[in-house]
């Protein structure tokens, strides 16, 4: 055994140091962990609302854009297609949207917030298949109806306004996704003024 002094700096520099190093490590450990607990930037890309510029759509024309992995279409209508809205409620399942899986302001005739832009989601409230937009050759399917979507799936079909007619497999009209308009030539999917 050696008789030399003990040097306190000296073990306080050992002791400090060897907190520092351990405090980093744990730091290090806690990090990656924590930031686990958060969801990637995958899944928050997946959910957040998608901003849709309409200046260049055409009366009668539809854009279909991604929101949650479904599609969501976008249709401007004529005047002569809102009129037609009007005049098909005895032949509808739930003409004035009382279902409870829809927004306010989808329960009206139309649908939607402005009369000429209708958005829903593109998907057949029977067994999820993607009904086909037809907006000349819809009569077809419903005798003295323009245009419509028909679900090639099973058959049903669904108004200008995404209403279900009556005798179809769809128990639902189509969903109307939460969306807002920015201005008159953007509108937002995924988040509605109670949003925010």
């Amino acid at each position: 055994m050696s008789n030399a002094p003990v040097s306190n700096g000296r073990r306080r520099f050992l002791t400090a140091t060897t907190s520092v190093v351990g405090g980093l490590g744990a730091v290090a450990v806690a990090v990656p962990f924590i930031k686990s607990w958060n969801p990637s930037a995958k899944a928050k890309a997946a959910g957040a609302p998608v901003e849709v510029d309409i200046s260049k759509l055409e009366e009668g024309q539809m854009v279909r854009v991604e929101w949650r992995g479904k599609p969501v279409w976008v249709v401007r209508r004529s005047q002569a297609i809102l009129n037609e809205l009007g005049q098909l409620d005895s032949q509808l399942r739930d003409p004035a949207s009382g279902e409870a899986q829809q927004p306010e302001y989808a329960q009206n005739k139309y649908r939607s917030v402005k009369p000429e832009i209708f958005l829903a989601v593109g998907i057949c409230t029977h067994l999820g298949c993607s009904p086909t937009y037809l907006p000349d050759s819809f009569s077809e399917q419903v005798q003295g109806v323009s245009s419509g979507f028909f679900c090639p799936c099973h058959g049903s079909k669904f108004d200008m306004a995404g209403r279900v007619f009556q005798g179809v497999p769809a128990p639902l009209n189509l969903v109307v996704p939460p969306h807002m308009f920015l201005s008159d030539t953007k509108v937002l999917v995924g988040k509605d003024e109670g949003d925010a």
